[in-house]
């Protein structure tokens, strides 16, 4: 059963909060859905039709209601949803409010049991949402879940992340992790030595594809809008693990993610919000003296990596680009 149309322009920037417990959600109505399922766009258009047809499908058994927020996209995306979709609730932002701030506007409007955090450029499979319920149905002390992730061509994504740590981050300045991934020391932050073949509790699925239980939401309360893009996630699983929910991966929910649509198209940028996002995320947990301290080393470390990087993604970046004009021309 869908829910009637909405859409909402909004022009101004959202009230901003480190701790997610203000103006938390809206009320539950007598009648609630099984899944609220929320989507936020950038410039997704090329992916957003195959989700929502996903969605749709994989959740015809389910009372469901599909939030979209469009993060002021530029390529018709937000026409695309408003003329083909017209159940979907679709809330279009002025300006680009950023990952966590659009994501929580849709999780204060949701009304379902649970929650469903998808990415445009995530693609839901058969029984996917039904298998996750039924998890979380069977596990009340499990408060988040995340599927199995493959490529478009079928190969297996690695999805699932312990917390990151100071001793972690020095393997990966040290190019150790790389060397080793599937070392259970070195290759401990994307648990290389997973297969990710059978359930587990995890730390942190990642965030373009993770299940809620809305009294998760409550309690923990939205995303961290400091951590605009990155690590929002990281946080919102920590805190769920502070409050002692269990998180779990289950390979039986499956879906495709094509990964990185909205990053790739302003790379070098978003190689420094990522870093910014990092020493955020740390300086936010560091405890005490040597926290402050192992913070503000790593954010030394993140400032250089980020310009290293930043110069080599912004060559690369003109290459391709460079390239395509060529072949445009040709």
């Amino acid at each position: 059963m869908m829910s009637a149309p909405v859409e909402r322009k909004v022009a101004g920037r959202a009230a901003q909060s480190s701790t997610g417990k203000a103006n938390l959600l809206s009320p539950v109505p007598t009648c609630v859905p099984d899944l609220s399922v929320v989507i936020v766009t950038w410039n997704s258009r090329e992916f957003i039709n195959e989700c929502l047809d996903a969605v749709y499908s994989v959740a015809s058994s389910l009372q469901i209601e599909i939030l979209v927020i469009d993060n002021a996209s530029s390529d018709g995306g937000a026409d695309l949803v408003r003329q083909h979709y017209p159940d979907v609730k679709l809330t279009v932002n002025g300006e680009n409010l950023g990952c966590s701030a659009a994501f929580n506007q849709g999780l204060r409007e949701s009304r379902g049991r649970y929650v469903q955090i998808l990415c445009p450029d995530t693609i839901a499979q058969p029984g996917a949402f039904q298998e996750m319920i039924t998890f979380l149905d069977a596990h009340p002390n499990t408060g988040a879940v995340g599927p199995k992730l493959t490529y478009p061509d079928g190969r297996p994504q690695p999805s699932c992340r312990t917390f990151p740590t100071y001793t972690i981050f020095a393997w990966e300045f040290l190019g150790v992790s790389r060397l080793l991934p599937r070392h259970p020391v070195f290759g401990r932050w994307r648990m290389g030595d997973f297969d990710h073949a059978t359930v587990r509790e995890v730390d942190q699925p990642r965030g373009s594809s993770l299940m809620v239980r809305r009294a998760v939401i409550e309690q923990v309360g939205l995303w961290d809008e400091e951590l605009e893009m990155f690590f929002n996630d990281v946080d919102w699983c920590r805190r769920m693990k502070d409050y002692g929910w269990k998180i779990h991966f289950l390979p039986s929910a499956w879906m495709v993610h094509y990964g990185g649509s909205s990053v790739k198209k302003i790379r070098p940028r978003m190689i420094l919000v990522s870093h910014r996002c990092c020493f955020r995320y740390f300086r936010k947990y560091g405890q005490g003296f040597s926290g402050k301290i192992g913070a503000a080393v790593l954010g030394l470390a993140l400032l250089l990596s980020a310009a290293v990087r930043f110069v080599v993604a912004h060559v690369i970046t003109r290459y391709e680009r460079s390239g395509t004009d060529q072949s445009v021309g040709m």
